[in-house]
């Protein structure tokens, strides 16, 4: 209640956020089915719902008024049903919708968690992947079992891992499965597995136009855990079983798509090459005469999603400046922007993130973000975009708000040209000093934007003018800037960007320079684990879910396979005072900056030991210092309301120890 009556942004309100994501417009273009995401104060946990909207009118309403979770919705092609997966029946199924009948059968009864589900053009059936059992390790196999007496109680059987790829943030020790790859017929009946073997078969299917086999993205060789950046496209026969390899390129293909004709199949692909960051490109295949060709072969930046609108034209999602496009592609290459304001699925951080859907006539259904909210149900329909949906009104409506402001900057180290962003309290005013809070994005090659931030709406309520950029080697500015960090982060380098931002803000003459603060999470932690051994210029630091030595955490964590060979020249025995160089811990000799270390106990990404040798390093360097522990937390650590709550309260805590005032 004093949340909902306070005219600012309170911690209490994360709880009362909405946002829309997973949005799919009909094949007609008439309607939009949208997934509701709703927190729940009592359980901590995101609800989910399935919401219709009517495009012409902008009348919206629940497909179902229940509590259960809902995701995953997907048109017949034909319009009249809808495919989706809940927890309704109390485990997560497949179920149809006839929108007519406004009837719903539940069309599966299986073991385990269904995913990627897709239509049939003939609407006969519906595909998905599935985990399924492998077999046991073999040494498992040669342990003599002893038989439990009935009633015994004895202690957890060992746990055996084989495998190259035995973890993965999230998830924990991963159980000896794979995806496979299943057809259920949409009148009912039982789902039948296409594939087996130990591999993980596509998370992008598609069938072919006559509906009698499906095309997928998969790395099918006996090496496949150690190539983390190959995989081929294969179409399987559905009567027969065949599989046959469409491609056989090094790197990556994924996401093909038949054009309208279904003479030509459009997919995705990104090189194997051993670099941290590359383009992701638009290709055709020729199906005729398997001929492959590039599409916007110069474009620099990287293209995330594509839909045929024509044989000769795509729309096209990519990221550009800080923005989240989309664009019309033509096959000749020529690129005409659509809108730049997807994005607002990301909560806590402004991340570009957001997706599309697009009908048969053209029309385009998008998550629409901005600064000020999260993300709404949006239409572009002949060059006009129309936001449908007010999903937080009720809650930010009345509400002030900080505004985001653009700035640019040359780097000090280089000249290189710097985007960035600051939050400006509410009721701001120029005339005053203000404390600033350096916060540092993760990756390090994602992107912030002018997004909405629930994190950084809570920094500047508390009186903090909030500053982030787009350091070197973010993306969504071409290969070359995202490069400038290859090898090389965190660094001296990096931080110049920081600095450099940090004292551009000064320049506008609000910035208590006598109040500077830093932080950020992941990569952004090990920025700022660096950073304060570089300078003391800040007055206490916020260490979130970082690396601090990378000689002990490539071989902790669950990146290993990837990282250890395109983010660093080798393994690190034979690479070691490359690998010391860029961890933070050699530079703890000249912390003197008080700092707060916030870790997920269940991160395997950045495992939480890496938070605990910095922690004791200042520790017995007497720097005043805390570890703040998120009990059942991942690498997500604002994956549930009360874990973004804590989080941010803890900085800002920990911040207003040190925080003098201003004049």
């Amino acid at each position: 209640m004093a949340a909902a009556s306070s005219p600012y942004f309170e911690a209490e309100d994360i709880f009362a956020l909405e946002y829309a994501s997973d949005v799919q417009i009909s094949p007609d273009g008439n309607k939009i089915v949208y997934v509701r995401n709703s927190n729940d104060i009592m359980t901590d946990s995101t609800r989910s719902s399935l919401w219709l909207l009517d495009v012409k009118t902008g009348q919206q309403l629940p497909l179902f008024a229940d509590n259960f979770n809902y995701s995953q919705p997907r048109w017949s092609a034909d319009g009249s049903k809808l495919a989706f997966i809940s927890d309704r029946s109390g485990k997560a199924q497949i179920h149809l919708h006839y929108l007519a009948e406004a009837k719903t059968a539940q069309l599966s009864r299986l073991q385990q968690t269904p995913a990627n589900l897709t239509w049939s053009p003939d609407g006969r059936q519906l595909a998905f992947t599935m985990n399924v059992a492998a077999s046991e390790a073999d040494v498992q196999k040669r342990v003599k079992k002893v038989q439990k007496p009935a009633g015994a109680s004895w202690s957890e059987p060992a746990v055996v891992l084989d495998r190259a790829r035995y973890q993965a943030d999230g998830q924990g020790f991963l159980k000896p499965q794979f995806r496979q790859i299943f057809v259920l017929p949409t009148s009912g009946g039982s789902a039948r597995q296409l594939t087996a073997g130990d591999f993980h078969y596509g998370s992008d299917l598609t069938f072919s136009p006559d509906s009698k086999a499906l095309l997928f993205s998969a790395n099918l060789d006996p090496e496949w855990e150690f190539q983390p950046r190959d995989s081929n496209l294969y179409q399987l026969s559905l009567s027969s079983g065949q599989l046959t390899a469409l491609t056989t390129m090094p790197g990556t293909e994924s996401a093909p798509v038949f054009s309208p004709d279904g003479k030509q199949l459009a997919f995705l692909w990104q090189t194997n090459a051993l670099v941290p960051y590359s383009n992701s490109k638009l290709k055709v295949l020729a199906l005729n005469n398997n001929n492959i060709s590039d599409v916007a072969a110069d474009f620099d930046r990287s293209i995330g999603a594509a839909e045929w609108l024509s044989n000769s034209s795509f729309v096209v999602q990519y990221d550009d400046r800080g923005q989240r496009k989309l664009a019309t592609l033509t096959r000749a290459g020529k690129l005409t922007v659509l809108t730049a304001s997807l994005g607002g699925v990301s909560q806590p951080q402004p991340y570009l993130s957001g997706q599309f859907s697009l009908a048969n006539n053209g029309n385009l259904a998008y998550t629409h973000g901005s600064s000020q909210r999260p993300s709404e149900v949006a239409v572009l329909q002949k060059g006009k975009s129309t936001i449908l949906t007010a999903l937080n009104e009720d809650l930010l409506g009345h509400k002030k708000l900080a505004q985001v402001h653009e700035i640019s900057y040359k780097s000090s180290f280089d000249g290189e040209e710097i985007q960035g962003w600051y939050l400006t309290p509410p009721d701001f005013d120029p005339a005053r000093k203000y404390p600033l809070l350096l916060e540092i994005h993760g990756g390090p090659h994602l992107a912030y934007g002018t997004h909405w931030s629930a994190e950084m709406q809570r920094y500047a309520k508390e009186g903090y003018v909030v500053f982030y950029n787009n350091h070197r080697g973010s993306s969504s500015y071409g290969e070359r800037f995202a490069m400038l960090l290859n090898g090389k982060y965190s660094s001296a380098e990096d931080y110049a960007d920081h600095d450099s931002g940090v004292n551009a803000m000064l320049e506008l003459g609000f910035i208590d320079e006598n109040n500077l603060f830093i932080g950020g999470g992941s990569a952004g932690g090990i920025a700022t684990a660096y950073a304060i051994g570089l300078t003391n210029r800040y007055k206490a630091a916020a260490v979130v879910k970082p690396i601090i030595n990378w000689l002990s955490k490539v071989l902790t964590g669950d990146t290993y396979l990837y990282q250890t060979f395109h983010q660093f020249p080798g393994v690190p025995w034979e690479n070691v005072d490359h690998y010391w160089q860029r961890s933070p811990l050699s530079l703890v000799g000249n912390v003197q900056t008080p700092t707060i270390l916030i870790t997920g106990e269940q991160d395997r990404r950045t495992p939480i030991s890496e938070s605990e040798q910095f922690y004791q390093a200042l520790q017995i360097r007497r720097i005043d210092t805390a570890l703040v522990r998120i009990p059942g937390a991942p690498h997500g650590i604002s994956n549930k309301p009360s874990r973004m709550i804590e989080k941010v309260e803890y900085m800002l805590a920990w911040f207003e120890k040190y925080r003098t005032p201003s004049e």
